[in-house]
């Protein structure tokens, strides 16, 4: 799938991108900025948990059928070290699909170190 533009709602606001989603994976480009940093000048672990969460998303919606919506069910986010200002990426891919939960993992890099590393578990529910 070409690039893409926002991933809608929240993440969207704070200001991430959808750069690629296909094939059961995705990623997301995010610039941090001063609005996104904890009082101790780091970046929010809130700001990363919407990052992975909705980078793993939409690595699950590309493996969906038609009626199929995924939502997170479980949510782990594992801090490796302190975020800064800056631009960052965070890549998430599907790792077992079953026919009702989809497991997937997230990896997001700053200046080609990792920031944190997140699994998390999605049902996926029939509209």
């Amino acid at each position: 799938m070409a690039a893409q533009t926002g991933p809608g709602g929240f993440a969207e606001r704070l200001g991430a991108e959808v750069t690629t989603a296909d094939d059961g994976s995705a990623r997301i480009g995010f610039d941090a900025h001063d609005e996104h940093l904890n009082p101790a000048g780091t970046l929010h672990g809130g700001v990363l948990a919407t990052l992975v969460d909705t980078a793993m998303g939409q690595a699950v919606r590309t493996t969906t059928g038609e009626g199929e919506v995924p939502a997170t069910s479980q949510l782990t986010v594992t801090y490796l070290r302190p975020g800064r200002p800056g631009p960052l990426t965070v890549t998430a891919r599907v790792r077992t699909r079953g026919e009702h939960l989809t497991v997937c993992e997230a990896d997001v890099e700053q200046e080609g170190r990792a920031l944190a590393h997140a699994v998390a578990t999605f049902a996926l529910l029939h509209s």
